[in-house]
């Protein structure tokens, strides 16, 4: 049984605590309309779509950034399990939590492989997909084993799997490895101190870094029953209308790649590419007003065709 349970914050903006079992998620929201559910990325927090919930609420959207399961100690699960399906299930318990039928999703990096998960899981439960920075995920399997430089840009995938070290390596000298993957994907992007400081005391909370890497481990894993249904989402058409945004200058997930992992048959329900010059791997907070308008229009499309 999901619910919510409201805290006052400051005007027009709210924190919820999503109840869903025994987990319990903080989020932000603002405005009153349709919703839109915004889903951040790793190293990051929902800080990340400070921009987009107040652009959102100002047109009439009930705009909601959401903590992702594990990226605090209320929502980490007693099994452990990071699964993308189970990942999925979780936006869908939010919807449930927020009194909604339906949602539009936004949501990047890990946000945005969870997003494409949760509309091939319940496709009916959603309006439409922005995703950001991370095209869909089994075409972007495909392509990167074809791709040398795209197997270099993915080599901390391959640290992540080492129990322990990658803990270590995380967490050393304040969190600078977060500030490299940073600077590293986003080359020509100096980010405000203010909200580094955010994602470093969310990462320091008790437990964060392990379910953060756990992730990245789980979603190797192809032997288990969630492991399996992880997969097969991958596998399943995207039937609601999908928005792919990439940076072009983009360290983590190359602009090119990205444009060839969003082939139209994996899109019955239609894809459309904005590619944002002179961004990275956060467009969404490099180029926000030209994001938010692209957003903005997209989604009014959407409400116009699909209301």
């Amino acid at each position: 049984m999901a619910s919510v349970r409201t805290l006052p914050v400051k005007p027009d903006i709210q924190q919820q605590i999503l109840v869903c079992g025994e987990l319990r998620f903080t989020a932000y929201t603002m405005g009153e309309g349709p919703l839109v559910l915004l889903i951040h990325g790793f190293p990051d927090s929902p800080d990340s779509f400070r921009f987009q919930l107040s652009a959102l609420a100002a047109e009439g959207y009930r705009a909601v950034a959401v903590t992702l399961r594990g990226y605090e100690p209320s929502s980490q699960p007693k099994d452990k399990s990071y699964h993308v399906a189970n990942l999925a299930r979780d936006v869908i318990a939010w919807v449930d939590a927020l009194d909604e039928t339906q949602a539009h999703l936004v949501a990047h990096d890990w946000g945005a492989s969870i997003a494409y998960a949760a509309v091939a899981m319940a496709p009916t439960r959603f309006k439409s997909l922005t995703a950001i920075a991370v095209p869909h995920p089994a075409e972007f399997a495909l392509q990167a084993k074809q791709d040398k430089q795209q197997l270099k840009r993915s080599a901390y995938i391959f640290l992540f799997q080492l129990r322990g070290v990658a803990e270590w390596w995380l967490a050393r000298k304040d969190w600078a490895y977060i500030e490299k993957l940073w600077r590293t994907w986003s080359p020509a992007w100096q980010w405000e101190s203010t909200h580094m400081q955010k994602v470093k005391k969310l990462f320091s909370a008790a437990g964060v870094k392990q379910a953060a890497l756990t992730y990245y481990r789980q979603a190797l894993d192809t032997k288990s029953a969630l492991g399996r249904e992880s997969a097969e989402l991958y596998q399943r058409p995207i039937l609601v209308p999908c928005l792919g945004i990439t940076g072009e200058n983009d360290g983590c997930i190359g602009h090119e790649l990205f444009l060839r992992a969003m082939p139209a048959a994996r899109f019955p329900g239609g894809v459309d590419i904005c590619k944002v010059a002179n961004a990275g791997h956060f467009p969404h907070l490099e180029a926000t007003s030209l994001v938010n308008q692209r957003l903005l229009t997209f989604l009014r499309t959407c409400e116009k065709n699909f209301p």
